[in-house]
């Protein structure tokens, strides 16, 4: 039986990536995204025509879903569309994110922080929340996993975000925590914190700094380029594959080196 997933921010970018990495190792996927701009986040999202675009490349196997991963609504209604359309739910991978800033903490309004706060800690926990009780239903041993996409800034403090780097610190501490709420229930949780990856959101990371190109932050990488969101994509797709099953509250640097100290 084919093992199926949820993909949250799966229009563009990382998301679209893992989409296509978790089909190309037999899962299908419900490929979620809000498609719809953020008005304090300072950059365009993805559009409902990305996310077709995702869906089209793989037919059957990936049924597209627009929902915010802010609302528990939304979060529930694409555990129930899994479970109705595909039958099970054996992976849940938190890959919606935004950024917001350009400047010092001080002089962020609060919807811009709340905004950053609320994709990426908020919609992670909706997602885990909607989640688990279903994976809870697979027949032990059950081999369920959760993947959150955190971000080397979970390891660093990046000047002018200091906002999204305390949002990807907590994406990492809550997989940690709830890693050890499942680990006896045969449910592992993870996170992948990639470097500078050539998406969306490393444009907006670059206009917010008035950089020309991304290709800046070529610097910052010992591998000395930008990495593709492929990368990053399989790190994500192996720890949803059996092979991983003895990791649990870790967390993987998909990122060129940048935070080796």
């Amino acid at each position: 039986m084919s093992r199926v997933a949820i993909v949250t921010g799966a229009a563009r970018g990382i998301g679209a990536a893992t989409v296509d990495a978790l089909v190309n190792d037999g899962f299908r996927v419900i490929a979620l995204d809000r498609c719809r701009d953020i008005a304090e986040v300072p950059y365009a999202l993805a559009t409902p025509a990305d996310l077709d675009a995702v869906v089209a490349r793989h037919g059957e196997s990936v049924l597209g879903l627009v929902g915010d991963v802010r609302s528990e609504t939304d979060m529930q209604l694409a555990v129930d569309t899994a479970m109705r359309h595909f039958g099970r739910l054996d992976a849940v991978i938190a890959a919606a994110g935004v950024i917001a800033g350009g400047g010092p903490l001080w002089e962020m309004s609060d919807a811009a922080w709340d905004a950053v706060y609320s994709v990426n800690v908020l919609g992670t926990r909706r997602l885990i929340d909607a989640a688990v009780p279903a994976m809870l239903k697979n027949p032990a041993p059950r081999n369920s996993r959760i993947v959150a996409v955190a971000s080397a800034a979970g390891q660093l403090g990046l000047r002018h975000l200091a906002a999204y780097s305390a949002a990807k610190h907590a994406v990492i501490g809550m997989i940690r925590g709830v890693a050890m709420d499942l680990a006896e229930l045969g449910i592992t949780a993870n996170a992948v914190s990639p470097g500078s990856t050539r998406t969306p959101i490393l444009e907006a990371s670059a206009a917010l700094y008035g950089l020309d190109s991304v290709d800046a932050f070529i610097a910052q990488q010992p591998l000395g380029r930008i990495l593709d969101p492929s990368e990053p994509a399989a790190m994500i797709a192996w720890l949803c594959s059996p092979a991983s099953s003895a990791v649990t509250g870790a967390v993987f640097a998909v990122d060129g080196g940048m935070t080796v100290s």
